[in-house]
């Protein structure tokens, strides 16, 4: 789980779509079971405090904005400065030097970027640029756990999302790997058409080809044809919440290059979506494999990332 302390805290948590943080209503969100309130200030600029304010513990993201760019509490009216957590008004009490220092909230690093913004919990260092801003955009919560979550992207996608038209198989056409920090693998994929028998085809016209971050499961995804050209990318951003919940936050965009009848079917509807439900049932038949590798480079990465460290 990803709180304070854990050694997930310093990673950057892709926490909200760019589109959902802005400057009229705070947005209330997780990492793990730590709460955090996401707004935008005066100048755009989006902030993140923990979602609790340090008078009467009440829920930051139930007060308002202020037109100052200030967040007020909407129990008593206490209001905070997002850069640094500062009191910086209180009703009936202007003399900032009376505030007392004790009632500071606890602020959070926030990187916005490509249409997500971020927040690091520790953060150590600015998070590496993945993607350009996809055009596409979604939110997901699912009742499964984080990790669990994260597995079954790797073993069965499937059961997770869908590409419009686009079938995945059980098959790698390149293992998973760890290639400059992230988990590296290629999955075979058909189109929805009729194949006997199906699942022993040696046909693959399309393929996955996913990068994901070893610490927050955070994906990019970019389905191919046999020439390599891109038909579709999507970004994946999972993100641990309270009591096992799962949010997902994605976008995606189309290739340029729709060439032939099943690729250009992605640009007829809803090329891309996330489900808001597992088949439990048919999760419970999935037998782990590639998620086993991918926990045993996860452990070699955070055995590296250590020893630069040290």
């Amino acid at each position: 789980m990803a709180t304070k302390n854990h050694p997930a805290s310093a990673s950057w948590w892709a926490v909200a779509c760019s589109e959902e943080v802005t400057a009229k209503k705070p947005l209330s969100a997780d990492i793990g079971e730590q709460p955090v309130v996401l707004w935008r200030d005066q100048n755009g600029v989006a902030r993140a405090l923990e979602d609790r304010c340090p008078h009467r513990r009440a829920p930051l993201s139930r007060g308002c904005i202020r037109t100052d760019g200030l967040i007020q509490c909407g129990y008593h009216g206490w209001s905070y400065d997002g850069e640094t957590g500062r009191l910086k008004d209180i009703p009936n009490m202007k003399n900032e030097q009376r505030f007392p220092p004790l009632y500071k909230a606890q602020s959070y690093a926030v990187a916005e970027a490509g249409g997500f913004v971020r927040v690091s919990l520790e953060a150590q260092s600015a998070p590496a640029a993945l993607a350009p801003r996809l055009g596409l955009h979604g939110v997901s919560h699912v009742g499964l756990a984080h990790g669990e979550y994260v597995s079954a992207l790797f073993d069965a996608p499937g059961l997770l999302l869908g590409i419009r038209g686009v079938r995945f198989t059980p098959y790698l056409a390149a293992e998973l790997r760890l290639e400059g920090g992230r988990l590296v693998m290629e999955r075979n994929c058909q189109w929805q058409l009729p194949h006997w028998p199906a699942p022993f085809s040696s046909e693959f016209p399309i393929s996955l080809l996913s990068s994901t971050d070893p610490m927050t499961g955070e994906t990019v995804c970019s389905l191919r044809d046999a020439s390599l050209t891109e038909l579709l990318t999507a970004i994946i951003a999972p993100v641990p919440a309270a009591r096992g919940v799962t949010a997902i936050r994605w976008r995606a965009r189309l290739g340029e290059n729709l060439l032939g009848l099943w690729p250009r079917q992605l640009a007829l509807g809803a090329a891309f979506k996330l489900f808001d439900s597992i088949d439990a049932a048919a999760l419970r038949e999935v037998i782990p494999s590639v998620s086993i590798r991918g926990a045993d480079l996860r452990a070699e990465f955070l055995q590296t990332s250590r020893a630069e460290a040290a």
